[in-house]
């Protein structure tokens, strides 16, 4: 399947749908390997990808990517971006 596209420029409501993709499709440990918590699919699934490369170009780092998911909270605020 192909990639979802990227929007044009990042908008503060394309950011918080990354948060959204990114808390509800983190990986989950199964028997057969890492799957998508949403949808059981191969992990990093589409929404995933998409999530993580919306949330990199609005400035967070694989560590705050990964501080969201953790937290578990689709609504959760955007950390302060940093430059790279």
């Amino acid at each position: 399947m192909r990639e979802i596209p990227l929007p044009p420029y990042v908008t503060a409501e394309d950011a918080q749908f990354a948060v959204r993709a990114v808390v509800v499709h983190a990986p989950r440990r199964w028997s057969g390997g890492t799957v998508c918590r949403n949808d059981a699919s191969p992990h990093p699934c589409r929404l995933h990808r998409w999530g993580t490369r919306v949330l990199a170009l609005r400035g967070l780092h694989d560590a705050d990517i990964a501080a969201l998911i953790e937290r578990g909270d689709p609504a959760a605020p955007l950390p302060p971006s940093t430059p790279a």
